[in-house]
């Protein structure tokens, strides 16, 4: 076998080389950084499902934001938490009133740290409703179309707030036109949307729902978050979004939608974002507590993979430790 011309471990030997010659690269440019944002401004709650990771008031929420902004995260992605006391509504109104949490937010970090940050908001009514669901309950369903006058205005309420991209969560049908023309309505023509468009109905949100306190009340979501056996579904809901005038089309969760995430690359040009979501998150922090694994190469490959598949932008909760470890 000494006279084999081609031989592919020559490109493996030298660390340098792999690394001259590899074939997805991660930088800091390519990472959001989710925030769970409480009212009180100096507030700092530890999530247990989440190692790490803290619901936050403003000013601690500026504090960190201004760190990581050295580490090179540049962007964020804020979810408001209202707390157990505070007024919720059938269908969600307390998120877009005029002392929503994540306008206040929006507003104080843009004050801050003007373009240096983007500061991408997440456009749903669960962490308002009384229900828990993404939508306005009627006759014991999520009705769709009442649902997106408040979707409307809240992504408006933190557009005027200087948010630089909404990100409508929910899964309503229409919802990306509907933000689009209130936006468009409100003088607001050049905010973007990065539209959850093939976000599945998962059991990786887990831990989220405790750190947003956003489970539903009764039932579930499956009645308008997409199944996990349907692949060709995506395309369409991509579609739909394109033509309702999406900016950036989103997969959620990741790691078990790669086959999706891949698809979405190779079908539109808009760019694409993955979300690696709080399950996908907490299961490698668990392990790795455990010595089951190695955590570094674990969210490594992870994170890797997701830009394997076609990602541009990768939303993780690991952003941060991969960029303060050096593990880039």
């Amino acid at each position: 076998m000494a006279d084999l011309l081609v031989r592919p471990r020559r490109l493996r030997f030298n660390p340098v080389v792999r690394d001259l010659v590899a074939e997805a690269r991660l930088d800091a440019r390519a990472f959001v950084m989710p925030h769970f944002v409480l009212r009180n401004p100096v507030a700092a709650e530890e999530i247990d499902a989440m190692p790490e990771i803290r619901r936050e008031g403003i000013d601690r929420l500026s504090a960190t934001v201004e760190a990581d902004l050295k580490l090179g995260i540049r962007a964020v992605l804020l979810f408001g938490v209202p707390g157990d006391d505070e007024p919720k509504h059938p269908d969600g109104r307390s998120s877009y009133a005029d002392d929503a949490i994540t306008p206040r937010a929006v507003a104080a970090l843009k004050k801050r740290f003007g373009n240096d940050l983007v500061v991408i908001t997440d456009v749903c009514l669960c962490a308002y409703t009384d229900t828990g669901h993404c939508g306005v309950i009627e006759h014991g369903r999520v009705a769709n179309d009442p649902s997106l006058e408040h979707l409307a205005r809240q992504a408006v309420a933190h557009a005027a707030a200087g948010a630089d991209i909404v990100a409508p969560s929910d899964m309503m049908d229409g919802r990306v036109l509907a933000i689009r023309q209130a936006l468009d309505g409100a003088g607001l023509v050049d905010t973007p949307i990065m539209s959850y468009s093939c976000k599945y109905s998962s059991g990786y949100y887990g831990p989220f729902r405790e750190a947003a306190h956003s489970a539903p009340q009764f039932g579930d979501r499956r009645s308008y978050q997409m199944d996990a056996r349907n692949r060709r579904e995506a395309l369409l809901e991509a579609e739909l979004d394109v033509e309702e005038g999406a900016d950036i089309l989103m997969v959620k969760p990741g790691l078990a939608y790669l086959d999706v995430l891949r698809d979405i690359k190779e079908n539109f040009t808009q760019p694409v974002a993955v979300y690696n979501v709080s399950g996908e998150y907490s299961m490698v922090k668990a392990a790795a507590a455990r010595g089951w694994i190695d955590e570094r190469t674990v969210t490594m490959e992870n994170l890797h993979a997701f830009r394997r598949a076609g990602a541009d932008i990768v939303i993780t909760y690991h952003a941060r430790k991969a960029l303060a470890e050096g593990w880039l």
